[in-house]
């Protein structure tokens, strides 16, 4: 079992009763779109945000992306990390048919890939000084400031298994809090023997 300081968000019970068996932390349940609404939901989440931290782990669809964004768009200040899962295609066991874009959610995942989704929060996890990716790195490396810089980051996000709908920026935080320096780096010198 992991143990995380602060909170973890997640969409909804089932996403929660998955993580339950995973993490010693507290899960709080948004509902959805219900968040948009929910004034007490939100005022948890700046108290967790303030309090140890507060971590969005929602599903890798274009809903999961709009609540993420919503959650980090109302909670200003504190402490808001995002931890991502990857694009895996395919059906939840209790539904009856996949969701619109065809992906799984956080209930949906196995055990192991949410493990290590979440394992750099953990406290047992120390990431002191390694080296981060920054922007300067993106640039030099052609996944900013070129003509096929998208492109180019798309196969990055591939090879680093991390969702396709992150931004430049989201990209370069999830690589450095779950991936690392180290990996990034052969998946560029993987991508460019490629060209």
């Amino acid at each position: 079992m992991l143990h995380i300081n602060g909170a973890i968000v997640v969409e909804g019970k089932y996403d929660k009763a998955k993580l339950s068996r995973l993490v010693d932390c507290p899960i709080v349940v948004v509902n959805g779109f219900g968040v948009f609404k929910d004034k007490k939901t939100i005022q948890l989440l700046r108290y967790y945000s303030e309090h140890g931290g507060l971590i969005i782990l929602t599903d890798s669809d274009s809903a999961g992306f709009r609540i993420r964004g919503h959650i980090k768009g109302v909670i200003k200040n504190g402490n808001v990390r995002c931890a991502y899962i990857p694009d895996i295609y395919g059906k939840e066991k209790r539904k009856l048919a996949p969701s619109a874009e065809g992906k799984l959610g956080v209930e949906g995942m196995p055990d192991s890939v949410l493990i290590e989704v979440l394992k750099p929060f953990s406290e047992d996890e120390n990431s002191e000084g390694s080296r981060l990716v920054t922007k300067m790195d993106f640039y030099e490396d052609g996944f900013t400031g070129r003509p096929d810089s998208s492109s180019r980051r798309d196969e990055l996000k591939r090879r680093l298994n991390l969702p396709e709908r992150l931004s430049s920026n989201s990209l370069l935080e999830a690589i450095n809090r779950t991936v690392g320096y180290d990996k990034y780096r052969e998946a560029v010198d993987e991508i460019n023997k490629g060209q």
